[in-house]
């Protein structure tokens, strides 16, 4: 069976998405691929697809039970048989599953990287025939990147003493050059087989809420406006996360906290309350992490800023995975820097890698205080380029341009003074004329320019940090990092260069008209959805593994009368065409007539 006959009649779509096709030609040829495409784009295709067709066995490591879990479940709607070992596999299913995928009964086994360091298990794996070893978040394969887990490492030993020899497919969303290098040297991937897609989000609008008053109000109003829609808010801290539930909880929301301080079943009832849409909002720490495969999330809400903006795009990513139009919003408080740069302090980590976490933290104070768009600059940071969006709050944002050229020579005149050796506060203490103990030390009341812009000191640091978003000024990449002066700020200080910066006047309401069907056919659509949800309850799996809401609009819209009609929507197989044909087509009749009548 050729790849895109698979594509049809088992997932039920008659073209590929961007770089499926290719990875899958290259994976069926035999060779070694990496993969790169963002959250939602269908990564699990690119192995899937080659399952179905190859005769032996598909390996997949994946880091999260959880994820596990969910892709099983999904590919039994499609009628695929698959299973999984990890550390909740009772031991007398283990070799059970493992005769069936000897049998060839099960297409894809899913494990652990840390299942596949085992020797016994590495010595199981010799009696199956092995034709792919798919790796799902191989960024945590790298020591560059925002989720290394040593046991990555030692996933090329484990796919050498597989006597098959099968090939390697490794997955990721968020890899700049650096990491996609690191996990190519790892998995002897050659260059020539490097598959990376836009890392842009069509349907995700990105949004900076700069430092306000009262946080918990605001995202209070949000929710308020979005009453039936499913999202996530992440915040820094357990404290944080608790404190934000009780809140939005007592104001009403339904509501649930995710954190690592609970119990695994906890933890996994409050999973299965937010896919079961029993609440419509989970506050969390980065521990509801990749394992999340709800789609159709409609908003990521980050209460708190994040330590790196790979972090940031793969968390703002779990909204949306559907296709259907959401949004990602950052608020920035400038104490979540100095609380995220504690914790690299605080650490274990060798000096060159917390270097790294320094430069990646640098790179967040740079996009809170870009006037670009926000998806050109996230696009840039993982090394491509993109058209302004036309929907993030800097695209919709009405600016007034305000030259800020004689407050800037001020700051780079005190740093020049200062010799360049020390960080943005005691610059910012300078130039706004503090009086405390540390001014003393340094004789600051002798300096030239202390005291030269009378305009506080949060404002004197956001123009600071607006400085080093636009190359003026850098920081070190240090525990304590020292502001000096870029060639670009030392124009400035010569007459050679003028700054101005783009103060937002207003932003205007986001759009909300994305893939919206009809007002006529809303009533259709509302209708499938019950009947969705109910056949959801009867098998007790989410709704949206039955089918997607961009399905269901395709029906309400296309109104499809015969099996052969209702097999050209997008999402449905010949699985699902058995399984659920009848019951939808009955209830699109049903709507029909009592329309008519």
């Amino acid at each position: 069976m050729k790849s895109l006959q698979v594509l049809k009649d088992v997932f039920g779509y008659t073209t590929f998405r961007p770089g499926q096709e290719k990875v899958i030609d290259l994976v069926l040829k035999g060779e070694n691929v990496l993969a790169v495409m963002p959250t939602g784009a269908g990564k699990s295709m690119c192995y899937q697809i080659p399952a179905l067709v190859n005769s032996g066995l598909t390996l997949v490591i994946s880091p999260l039970i959880s994820l596990m879990k969910d892709q099983i479940d999904s590919l039994k709607q499609n009628g695929i048989n698959a299973a999984a070992l990890n550390s909740a596999t009772p031991q007398e299913e283990v070799n059970p599953i493992l005769r069936q995928a000897y049998e060839g009964k099960i297409k894809l086994l899913y494990v652990t990287p840390e299942r596949l360091a085992m020797d016994y298990f590495r010595y199981q794996l010799n009696f199956l025939d092995i034709s792919l070893v798919a790796v799902d978040e191989a960024h945590c394969i790298s020591q560059w990147g925002h989720d290394f887990r040593p046991a990555y490492r030692q996933i090329m030993d484990g796919v050498k003493s597989i006597k098959s020899n099968p090939n390697i497919l490794a997955l990721t969303a968020t890899a700049t050059p650096s990491v996609q290098k690191d996990i190519a040297e790892q998995l002897q991937i050659p260059n020539k087989n490097y598959v990376i897609t836009s890392f842009a989000r069509p349907n995700l609008s990105f949004k900076v809420v700069d430092n306000p008053k009262n946080t918990n109000l605001y995202l209070l109003d949000y929710i308020k406006k979005h009453p039936n829609e499913s999202g996530i808010i992440y915040a820094s801290t357990r404290k944080h996360v608790e404190e934000l539930t009780d809140y939005l909880a007592q104001n009403g929301i339904l509501t649930a906290s995710y954190h690592a301080g609970l119990s695994n079943e906890e933890r996994s009832d409050v999973q299965d309350a937010f896919q079961f849409d029993k609440v419509q909002v989970i506050v969390a720490t980065n521990a509801f992490g990749m394992g999340i495969d709800k789609r159709n999330v409609r908003f990521v809400i980050h209460a708190n800023s994040t330590p790196n903006l790979e972090s940031y795009y793969q968390e703002a990513g779990r909204a949306g995975r559907d296709g259907e139009r959401c949004e990602g919003i950052m608020i920035y408080h400038p104490k979540d820097i100095r609380l995220y740069r504690w914790f690299i302090e605080q650490s274990d980590l060798a000096d060159e890698y917390q270097k790294i976490q320094y430069q990646k933290l640098a790179m967040i104070t740079k996009y809170v205080n870009t006037t670009e768009c926000l998806q050109q600059f996230i696009v840039s940071y993982f090394g491509q380029r993109c058209e302004p969006c036309g929907k993030c709050s800097n695209c919709l944002g009405t600016f007034i341009e305000k030259d800020i050229t004689s407050e800037s020579k001020s700051i780079i005149s005190t740093i020049y003074e200062l010799d360049g050796r020390f960080g943005k506060t005691v610059v910012a203490d300078v130039v706004s004329g503090a009086n405390n103990q540390r001014m003393r030390e340094i004789d600051a009341a002798h300096l030239r320019h202390y005291g030269s812009l009378k305009i506080g000191k949060s404002r004197v640091i956001n123009l600071i940090n607006y400085l080093i978003s636009h190359n003026y000024l850098q920081l070190t990449d240090s525990q304590y990092p020292v502001v000096h002066v870029t060639n670009l700020g030392w124009d400035v200080l010569d007459n050679k260069k003028r700054v101005t910066q783009k103060i937002s006047k207003k932003i205007e309401k986001l759009s909300q008209t994305y893939n919206q069907i009809p007002k006529e056919e809303n009533d259709l659509f509302v209708r499938l959805k019950e009947v969705r949800l109910d056949l959801a309850k009867k098998q007790g799996i989410p709704a949206f593994y039955i089918f997607s809401d961009k399905s269901l609009r395709e029906m309400a819209l296309q109104k499809p009368k015969t099996q052969a009609e209702f097999l050209n929507i997008s999402g449905v197989g010949q699985a699902k065409l058995k399984s659920y044909g009848q019951i939808m087509l009955a209830a699109i009749k049903n709507y029909l007539k009592e329309d008519a009548d």
